[in-house]
């Protein structure tokens, strides 16, 4: 039936529609056995990392669990009733026979327990793990190039290996979607060295775009050079306030959105959409709700705390003879007393106390001067995934609620082969809803399920969709777009 619907909505549209975020299930008994061939045993040390903790996390009682203080891991999370889609996950050549039953034109689709190798702490194993990785998923996707295009996982540690995987990811296999690595455990230097289990409380998280001990900046400049929009992919489910022994579900939700929202930050507050103008960068799975809202509240912010706002309350700006007039009229004898002590600054302090930063202004490295840098600077170089069935997609195209009008770049993300997509033929008529119900317009379901994510790639490499079922219509968008760009 969800298939009969798909097709009749698609008949609808004057669109392909494009997957930006779909996945695919890597079986480890065989999996495992072919990064061996390529890798060795580093590769498998590293890949079987992922899944050991998460084995042993599911082998505890929750007591134990919450003597350890270790989050409730997820359990069942593929469709299992839905055996079809189950092979459908696990085979990549099924799920290419099967897109059209799907409705998805094109595909780009990112791993499951690669999701989080690019964070396996040992550097020599996720090395060899990421490498191997990206050549026996290169050869699973080879067959299958104008209907799907894999991800490449990135490790970000340091920015060396970063650029050096990502050189071989995209010269030597071919790959044209790079998953980087966000929220790398950094120790906490004035702990010192711990040793076994309290190690992993001693950490703290590199949002990669701002604080690192690394310069990035080479990194996303290679980027540019190879056409590639970065894509970050990230969670945080098993630390700070997602952290039940207990409750899967208390842990899952928001987990996305959470390092999501601090990787965006990090980027936009860090510079790095200033530094390098034509960057496009995909935060996915997390929604448009959290991008809505962090939008708003870095433009408010920057009213009260850029430089001009700081004005208003600079302890310097105070007019000491107004507040002790106002003192003696409505003040305490002890009020009237101490302000006096104090040269007529109740907080004469406050001038120093700034923390010893070098420019008092948060938004410094973007260099915001007028209203359409926010547009350079955020609207236009971010993209967000959203799933079918978020009521928050919306939220993206909504002009008349974001600030200065902005369309946020929400991009149709199905994650189809995971456990909160049972039946892969409904995706399409679950983010078509919001049209039916009028909350989302035509034109907004286009650039959600086509328009956006052809530009994401495009912006950066107009080749991407080359020789896929969707060149025609990719190259007539992105020559609109260039079109449109020269006139603004």
């Amino acid at each position: 039936m969800s298939a009969k619907l798909t097709a009749e909505i698609k008949s609808r549209l004057d669109h392909p529609i494009i997957d930006a975020d779909g996945h695919w299930l890597e079986y480890g008994p065989v999996f495992g056995e072919q990064l061996r061939k390529v890798g060795g045993d580093k590769a498998v040390a590293g890949w079987t990392a992922v899944g050991g903790g998460t084995r042993a996390a599911l082998a505890m009682s929750v007591a134990e669990r919450a003597r350890h203080r270790i989050s409730q891991e997820a359990f069942w999370g593929h469709p299992s009733k839905n055996t079809r889609d189950l092979a459908t996950a696990l085979f990549p050549r099924l799920l290419y026979e099967r897109l059209d039953e799907i409705g998805l034109d094109f595909a780009v689709i990112y791993p499951t327990g690669g999701l989080r190798v690019p964070r396996v702490g040992d550097g020599e194993t996720r090395r060899a793990a990421c490498h191997a990785y990206n050549i026996v998923t290169a050869e699973y996707f080879r067959d299958f190039a104008d209907r799907m295009t894999p991800a490449a996982i990135i490790p970000m540690h340091t920015p060396e290996e970063a650029i050096a995987e990502l050189d071989f990811a995209v010269k030597q296999l071919g790959f044209k979607v790079a998953m980087f690595g966000s929220l790398m455990d950094r120790p906490v230097e004035a702990v010192g060295k711990l040793e076994g289990e309290a190690a992993r409380f001693a950490v703290w998280h590199d949002v990669i775009g701002l604080d690192s001990p690394h310069d990035y900046d080479p990194v996303w400049k290679r980027c540019l050079e190879l056409g590639v929009a970065p894509s970050f992919h990230s969670g945080h489910r098993r630390a700070g306030l997602r952290n039940s022994p207990s409750n899967f579900v208390y842990n899952h939700i928001g987990h996305f959105a959470a390092a999501n929202h601090a990787a965006c930050k990090a980027m936009f507050l860090g510079g790095v959409t200033r530094r390098f103008p034509g960057l496009n960068i995909s935060f996915l799975e997390g929604g448009s709700g959290w991008a809505a809202m962090l939008y708003g509240d870095l433009l408010s912010h920057w009213e009260k705390r850029s430089r001009q706002g700081l004005e208003e309350v600079d302890p310097r700006n105070l007019d000491r003879a107004v507040l002790a007039d106002l003192a003696g009229k409505y003040g305490s004898d002890e009020f009237r007393a101490m302000v006096r002590e104090r040269g007529g600054h109740p907080y004469p302090d406050e001038e120093k106390l700034t923390g010893g930063v070098a420019d008092l202004d948060d938004y410094a490295a973007c260099r915001i001067s007028r209203k359409e840098d926010w547009r350079d600077l955020f609207v236009t170089p971010f993209y967000f995934g959203c799933e079918a069935d978020d009521p928050s997609n919306v939220w993206a195209f909504n002009t008349r609620a974001n600030p200065l009008g902005a369309r946020l770049n929400a991009i149709f993300s199905s994650d189809i082969g995971h456990f909160d997509v049972p039946d892969m033929t409904e995706v399409v008529p679950e983010a078509y809803e919001a049209v039916e119900k009028g909350l989302m317009t035509q034109e907004d379901f286009r650039d959600f399920t086509f328009g956006n994510v052809v530009r994401l790639f495009g912006r950066n490499n107009p080749r991407f969709f080359e020789g896929t079922r969707v060149a025609k219509e990719a190259a007539a968008l992105l020559g609109a777009s260039e079109t449109r760009a020269a006139a603004e």
